[in-house]
């Protein structure tokens, strides 16, 4: 096998995946409204129910709500004993902690904005922080929750809560923030939901308290749910393609992938035992985390209401079963909500396989320990650049014999070039009796042409693995290495790496026996520059990881290139 034309194939491989992850990017599969002639989309895997002037949209409510459940809307001024100062209808409460700025509304008690404080919108911007949930029509990704019942109305996300202030902040030496909010009936079920906010912690606590004294045993169920926009030209980057769209994990399934387009495919539709759903995007991740012995449906619709949603909106949620309230007993239902940043280690601590989300694909058993060094390198040097610094020359000293081999066999190869040369002016065109001539070469020097490509082969899962390492790990969003290269995440804006990743690759070409064939000398001589360009697109911290590569692997087959050819 020929080295050159190996590395020739292996290039235009990696070329058409970028080209087809930048394909995806532009013209993929994009979930467009479908909006029937009165304006209000057909939802095919969940019932709802008649969409009523005052209620919120039925296709934006869970499996089966009854019309009582929907048309119901306490205000404050029908509950007994509320206290005088309650928030007027519809008012925002703001809940300041050290990681978090959550705003929730006392309709439905609906989480519909969190900005994460300890990451800035951008490096040039820190102190606006970066807006994972808004209820904006162009940022819109909210959270819905609230509760059913067959027997008796409870509050759903359309009805009305009471609270007595609207500023929470998690003070000095405070490890805990509640949030409670109110709603009763006129029949007399009380619910008290709590929003419970922890110290160093992108987990939110959820609890409803249930006071039941309605005369009658009720069942109650809750739901939870996450509403989100269509994915956006905005949203992307170029030339890198990365997932954004719900993620579902069951005990049977401990990680799988939902597009948008397919929200409305009844095969979503699953009970499970614990769990998880998510919608995630590059670096952050919103996540409802029952408690993890409880039973629940997981589902996925999409909805559009003309009138109260101008988009799309794709929502991904959990049913619980119901939970039997005794006349004049309480109950409680609890669950749990992750925003924030795709921290693994933090992540591994709310759930089972919630760390997932950050995506590194079927060669996930070689990137996992990759980032684990990559960590523990960044825990001594305290940069993420020289930390990619460092696991790239890690990664070259463990694969360093292999390399010495491949080396060895290129050198040995490029001995042969004027003897392979006169071969060709010998045999010209006739192939076969130059193939043959070839091998015979090969036999009498003892050179293995395979000797060059298998090390390569073998390395080629090692170096993939790296890359998304390095694309998906949000510890290198905002992380700066030195000099002019402040963000890592996001291309050399003077592109400086990119160029001197071009001439270590020209660099290496020279190093390696040219082809004999006069056309692949040609092809190979624009690799460089074709490379360049299109690194020039890709985030620092994968150019930097490439040029370090480069530059070792030159200072290593310059030493064994001048060693065997000074063999006698």
């Amino acid at each position: 096998m020929d080295n050159q034309r190996l590395l020739l194939w292996a290039a235009l491989g990696f070329l058409l995946l970028q080209v087809w992850t930048s394909w995806q990017l532009d013209y993929g599969p994009r979930p467009q409204p479908t909006v029937a002639e009165t304006g209000v989309s057909e939802t095919t895997n969940l019932t709802g129910l008649t969409d009523q002037t005052d209620a919120i949209p039925s296709d934006d409510l869970p499996p089966s709500v009854s019309n009582s459940a929907v048309q119901s809307g306490v205000t404050s001024s029908d509950i007994p004993g509320a206290v005088e100062n309650t928030v007027p209808e519809g008012e925002r409460i703001t809940v300041t902690t050290d990681n978090l700025r959550v705003y929730i509304s006392t309709v439905g008690g609906d989480i519909n904005g969190v900005e994460l404080l300890q990451y800035p919108t951008s490096l040039e911007t820190p102190d606006d922080p970066f807006v994972l949930m808004s209820r904006d029509i162009d940022q819109y990704f909210v959270t819905q929750s609230g509760l059913r019942s067959g027997e008796t109305d409870v509050p759903n996300h359309g009805d009305q809560y009471t609270a007595v202030q609207t500023e929470y902040t998690l003070a000095d030496g405070q490890n805990e923030v509640r949030v409670p909010l109110q709603w009763t009936s006129d029949n007399g079920v009380t619910v008290t939901k709590t929003f419970v906010f922890t110290r160093d912690r992108y987990l939110i606590d959820v609890q409803y308290d249930i006071q039941n004294n309605s005369g009658s045993s009720i069942n109650v169920e809750q739901y939870r749910q996450l509403s989100r926009k269509p994915v956006t030209d905005d949203e992307t980057q170029s030339f890198i393609y990365t997932f954004i769209g719900g993620v579902v994990s069951t005990p049977d399934d401990a990680y799988s992938k939902v597009d948008f387009g397919d929200f409305s495919d009844t095969t979503n539709t699953r009970e499970s035992v614990g769990g998880w759903a998510a919608i995630i995007e590059h670096y952050f991740v919103g996540a409802w985390v029952p408690d993890q012995n409880e039973t629940n449906t997981i589902y996925t619709k999409s909805s559009f209401d003309q009138r109260r949603l101008p988009q799309q909106r794709y929502n991904i949620g959990l049913l619980s079963r119901p939970q039997q309230i005794s006349a004049g007993s309480a109950g409680s239902l609890n669950t749990g909500l992750f925003v924030g940043p795709k921290i693994q280690e933090r992540m591994r601590e709310v759930a089972p396989n919630l760390d997932l989300t950050v995506d590194y694909g079927f060669l996930s058993v070689i990137a996992k320990p990759i980032f684990w060094l990559l960590q523990k390198i960044h825990s001594i040097v305290g940069n993420w650049g020289w930390a990619i610094v460092g696991v790239t020359m890690c990664i070259k000293l463990l694969f360093y014999k292999l390399s010495e081999a491949s080396y060895r066999s290129m050198a040995r190869m490029r001995k042969l070039q004027p003897q392979l040369a006169s071969l060709k002016e010998r045999f010209g065109d006739d192939r076969a009796k130059m193939g043959q001539a070839t091998m015979d070469l090969y036999k009498k020097e003892k050179v293995n042409p395979l000797g060059g490509c298998l090390p390569i082969l073998v390395q080629i899962p090692v170096f993939i693995s790296l890359y998304w390492v390095l694309l998906e790990s949000v510890e290198l969003r905002q992380a700066p290495w030195i000099l002019w290269i402040k963000d890592l995440s996001l291309m050399d804006k003077f592109y400086v790496l990119p160029v001197i990743m071009g001439i270590t690759m020209f660099i290496q070409q020279k190093l390696n026996p040219a082809p004999v064939d006069p056309i692949q000398a040609k092809v190979f001589l624009f690799m460089p520059l074709v490379f360049t360009i299109f690194f020039a697109f890709f985030p620092a911290g994968l150019v930097l990881y490439w040029v370090v590569n480069n530059t070792l692997s030159i200072a290593q087959q310059y030493y064994i290139t001048r060693h065997v050819l000074a063999e006698k």
